[in-house]
């Protein structure tokens, strides 16, 4: 098996049809992602939103267990001052990025769910049910 075949990255079709207005996609896959390929995606996010968390969780622990070693004077009150909106600022970001990675995991976890619901309401519609001795038809036969 070669790298590329053991990545766990999604692999999209993206052949696409001239026509982009109503009935787009005739004569053409826009996007086809299958179950397996979410069934891989999925956790990977998840891993990576976990492990994004706890070095978010190890930055602002580490740099609030640093102290202010700044002083009082007005140069280092205006150092304080500017240094702490930015760290906030990057802790906030960070923190965005984990939820993202989390909402996406979940999108594509319920995608892949709401996929095989699809594929089993299908399949049970062409499905023939074996009927009971005491069953009948529509028809009463």
């Amino acid at each position: 098996m070669t790298h590329a075949e053991e990545s766990p990255r999604i692999q999209l079709n993206h052949a696409t049809s001239p026509d982009y207005g109503p009935g787009a996609g005739k004569g053409g896959e826009v996007l086809g992602i299958g179950v397996p390929e979410l069934k891989l995606a999925a956790p990977v996010f998840g891993e990576q939103s976990r492990k994004l968390s706890r070095a978010l969780t190890t930055l602002i622990t580490a740099l609030d267990g640093l102290g202010e070693p700044w002083g009082d004077d007005p140069t280092g009150e205006n150092f304080a001052k500017e240094y702490k909106s930015n760290q906030r600022s990057i802790e906030q970001a960070a923190g965005v990025l984990v939820l993202g990675l989390v909402s996406i995991h979940e999108a594509l976890d319920d995608m892949k769910d709401g996929h095989v619901d699809n594929d089993d309401l299908i399949k049970g519609m062409f499905t023939k049910v074996a009927r009971g001795h005491g069953d009948r038809d529509a028809h009463g036969k």
